[in-house]
């Protein structure tokens, strides 16, 4: 993969070893959005506050009036969507993309020629490639740019996105991308490329939630205070976003959903796919994987994947001495 490249903190950049061509114009026309859930709204959100203008399409009109607060222009009729220069897709996973594009309804069938689908879910590349062959049937354009980071991040408008597609196309996404990232990775013409590398990614990230969840599960039994731990590991070797942002989670203890278990479990399977296709076993992940499924099988599928943290504790033998708490 290409070098970083170093550049204004609040400004978007790019990985690719070029530093971002950064827009002050607007794409033409409105943009669509399909998929307005925690991330999504976030995301629209920040792009209407940026004077673009977006048609989000919702499911039920009971969800119109908590759109149109976000400054983004609501509607229940897929066809509001169909003369957008660019559509972006935030959709929880492959079958629900190829539906709402390639269904009986699907968008593709009426999206213009030349329209652009800017894809931000987290999907297979089995998928990422159908959909590319499915879109240039119809001379339309297709840009996978899926993210790393959570709704307060996109919020925030710090989130990290990973793109790849036709060079003339990411520069057309780009301005709508730097209203919602603060960094920006190229990684290749191939769109199914990105969607490999954030894939691969969230088992980076699960599986320093499992070591997390492990060993602070021992230290809590042997009667040390775990937020002193996360302390010393993020102070030390161990100073990564994740250490720093789900250790503090699994320490206080609160695993309110931002990515629930059974999206995450959804990535943890696509992930482990993609490793067998490649003939590279992933023995860590493979235990993630397995507590996921123990975790929303007793009822914790509500919850964020770093009630990993939780699971880990429940799997403690009830019988099991407990050290007394330090008083140190």
């Amino acid at each position: 993969m290409s070098r970083k490249v170093s550049g204004e903190a609040n400004s978007p950049q790019t990985g690719t070893g070029i530093m971002a061509k950064s827009s002050s114009t607007h794409p033409q026309g409105n943009i669509g959005f399909v998929g307005l859930g925690r991330m999504g709204s976030a995301m629209a959100a920040n792009l209407a506050a940026s004077g673009i203008s977006v048609v989000g399409l919702v499911r039920r009109a009971d969800q119109m009036e908590r759109i149109a607060k976000l400054g983004v222009k609501p509607t229940l009729d897929a066809a509001d969507l169909f003369a957008c220069d660019i559509v972006i897709s935030m959709l929880p996973d492959d079958a629900i993309v190829r539906d709402v594009f390639f269904g009986r309804q699907g968008l593709a069938r009426r999206m213009k020629t030349g329209a652009t689908h800017l894809s931000m879910s987290t999907i297979s590349t089995g998928a990422a490639s159908g959909f590319v062959r499915e879109h240039a049937r119809r001379n339309q354009r297709y840009v996978a740019a899926p993210v790393f980071g959570n709704p307060d991040a996109a919020k925030e408008r710090q989130l990290f996105v990973i793109t790849a597609g036709a060079e003339s196309d990411i520069e057309q996404c780009r301005p709508l991308l730097e209203k919602m990232g603060q960094r920006i990775f190229v990684i290749g013409a191939d769109p199914a490329q990105a969607n490999l590398v954030k894939l691969l990614g969230n088992m980076m990230t699960a599986t320093t939630l499992e070591m997390l969840a492990e060993t602070t599960t021992v230290i809590r039994r042997r009667g040390i205070d775990p937020a002193m731990f996360v302390d010393v590991l993020t102070n030390t070797m161990f100073g990564g976003r994740a250490h720093r942002i789900y250790g503090d989670r699994i320490v206080q203890q609160e695993y309110a959903a931002g990515f629930a278990l059974p999206l995450a479990l959804k990535d943890v399977r696509l992930a482990l796919a993609e490793a067998e296709e490649a003939g590279v076993p992933m023995p860590s992940v493979d235990v993630v994987r397995d507590r996921m499924i123990v975790g929303i099988a007793r009822g914790h599928g509500n919850l964020d994947w770093s009630a990993l943290g939780l699971i880990a504790d429940e799997e403690v033998t009830p019988d099991a001495p407990r050290a007394p708490s330090s008083t140190q």
